[in-house]
């Protein structure tokens, strides 16, 4: 019953880039965040009225937004924010993910996708910062080569893109079932094919 569940959920999920007019997902997301992860998203609790100026804030500067989409609706999300204009300044990163679609490594995912779109931008190094109390997120990081630092009651540091990754190698068990899915799809198919042809049918599924 639980990997029908699984493979039903797989069957209508995708990771990509959302485009400009999908933007507004990104705050639909944000918004059905539970307290607890506003608190760990934003290093603190925030409102309605300070996610949808967030969100709007996104779709004006640039930001690279790449989205896990379940039934057409964006349940985690990874911002790829451009560097502002002071000297030194780097590309920030963010992640947040909804309780109902956590433990599937959708993290590792979205931070592999995230760090492809970067280099595709030309970007060095990326800056990430945490508050102190997510856990999850600063084991995330540091999977991903970040030297985090602590002060002010937040966790920042940065990520070299230049060379490859420990994290980019290994997968998720979502991944994994993904390909499980697909294969079993490829072995119904090359079966119905074999039957037909015993039985003297030309077509082919």
């Amino acid at each position: 019953m639980y990997l029908t569940v699984i493979a039903a959920a797989l069957a209508n999920s995708s990771v990509r880039t959302l485009s400009q007019l999908e933007l507004p997902l990104l705050r639909d997301h944000l918004l059905r965040l539970d307290r607890n992860s506003r608190r760990d998203r934003f290093q603190g609790f925030m409102d309605d009225s300070f996610i949808e100026r967030y969100a709007e804030k996104c779709t004006d500067d640039g930001t690279i937004v790449i989205g896990y989409f379940e039934n057409g609706l964006v349940r985690g999300a990874a911002e790829l924010h451009p560097p502002d204009s002071s000297p030194g300044s780097l590309p920030e990163i963010a992640f947040s993910v909804e309780s109902s679609v956590r433990r599937r490594g959708l993290g590792s995912i979205l931070f592999r996708k995230l760090i492809a779109e970067a280099r595709a931008k030309g970007y060095q190094s990326l800056r990430i910062t945490t508050g102190a109390q997510n856990d999850a997120m600063r084991a995330l990081a540091r999977k991903f080569g970040a030297q985090l630092t602590f002060r002010h009651g937040e966790s920042t540091g940065t990520i070299d893109v230049s060379q490859p990754i420990a994290g980019e190698l290994g997968t998720s068990w979502v991944e994994n079932a993904a390909s499980a899915t697909r294969a079993m799809a490829g072995l119904n198919r090359a079966y119905w094919r074999l039957l037909l042809r015993i039985y003297g049918f030309g077509r082919t599924i």
